[in-house]
């Protein structure tokens, strides 16, 4: 904007070609995309974000209402460079850039002395990454005598003891681990570089350190098929988080994912009317059949941890166990059923028999 704004004063197209990381049509109508933008390096030379702009006042009030206790979110770092297929890097690339402790922590004793927070979000992609880094905070932390209650993302392979132990000291609550399939097949196939059996560990380690644990589960990425699905369930059962969030795969254009499934993506609704979470893909399983997937693989495990709790909650135990026998019934009567796009609306299919 520093270096636009005067150029569109000049009021010449011409005076923007020089500028990186813009598209504009010139004189003749054509698209010009000029040359990508360098990305920030000294992140401690940013400023803090201008929450003063916004009524966080008001944000931190609904919340204690609501749940009891006031949220603000901060991030220590920008982008992620692993390479799941379905994620996109647009904003901040394939980079990892982190802000120094010391800068994080200043804007932290920041939001504790003007907002008072009773809980955290750190909202990076994966907060523990670097683990010197991870380590010198949390001793920063300590020093200061700050603690505070707050939820993050990480990955199984970034957290080991050491990890897991600094970030209970610094008062991690809840860790979201993105383990999206139990089927390691799928994982392979999204490029996730990582183990099911690790998450698994990882997650067993978590919860014996007094840190809960959720997870994000995807259903219906490319290739995944009813055993894959069971695979999930199976290991949301060994792994047992206290939370899990499902999602059906959606294609950001931009990604891999969106690459291999381009000529079948199914826009439902013009661009300006929907989100990247309202396109489909032709060709597999109908959002019938995956709604009665993820009925299935709620109650499916609710039934094992219920069935396994030291008190047993019976009428819970006989509700989630029909709601299962429903979803898996609801799965049987609909994996025939596929996403089509006839005159480019998305509609079900009923795949023929003759060519199942």
């Amino acid at each position: 904007l520093e270096e636009l704004i005067p150029a569109l004063r000049v009021g010449s197209p011409h005076s923007l070609h020089e500028i990186r990381g813009i598209v504009f049509r010139d004189e003749d109508g054509k698209t010009v995309r000029t040359s990508s933008r360098p990305l920030i390096k000294q992140l401690d030379a940013q400023p803090f974000p201008d929450r003063e702009s916004i009524d966080l006042d008001r944000y931190m009030q609904t919340w204690r209402i609501h749940h009891g206790r006031g949220s603000v979110s901060l991030m220590t770092a920008r982008g992620c460079p692993y390479t799941c297929k379905w994620c996109s890097h647009t904003v901040f690339g394939n980079t990892h850039r982190r802000r120094s402790p010391e800068n994080v922590l200043a804007e932290l004793e920041m939001l504790i002395e003007r907002y008072d927070p009773e809980q955290l979000w750190y909202a990076d992609d994966v907060l523990t990454i670097h683990k010197s880094w991870t380590l010198k905070y949390a001793n920063l932390l300590k020093q200061r005598g700050i603690k505070i209650p707050f939820e993050c993302i990480s990955r199984a392979d970034r957290l080991d003891n050491e990890v897991i132990e600094a970030i209970k000291g610094m008062g991690c609550a809840r860790l979201w681990i993105g383990s999206e399939s139990g089927s390691q097949r799928i994982l392979d196939a999204m490029n996730r570089k990582t183990l099911a059996i690790d998450v698994q560990e990882k997650t067993r380690m978590l919860r014996e350190a007094g840190i809960e644990t959720g997870m994000f589960i995807m259903l219906g990425y490319e290739g995944e098929e009813i055993p894959d699905i069971r695979d999930t369930v199976d290991h949301l059962k060994k792994a047992n988080p206290d939370v899990f969030l499902t999602t059906v795969a959606y294609p950001i254009k931009g990604t891999p994912y969106y690459n291999e499934v381009e000529t079948r993506v199914i826009e439902q609704a013009p661009w300006m009317e929907r989100t990247d979470r309202d396109l489909t893909v032709a060709g597999r399983h109908s959002k019938r059949f995956y709604s009665y997937a993820t009925r299935w693989m709620v109650n499916e495990v609710a039934v094992h941890k219920l069935a396994h709790a030291p008190a047993k909650d019976v009428k819970k135990l006989a509700k989630a166990f029909v709601n299962a026998r429903i979803g898996r019934a609801g799965m049987a009567l609909t994996k025939r059923e596929l996403e089509d796009r006839p005159a480019g609306r998305g509609q079900l299919h009923t795949e023929n028999i003759a060519n199942s």
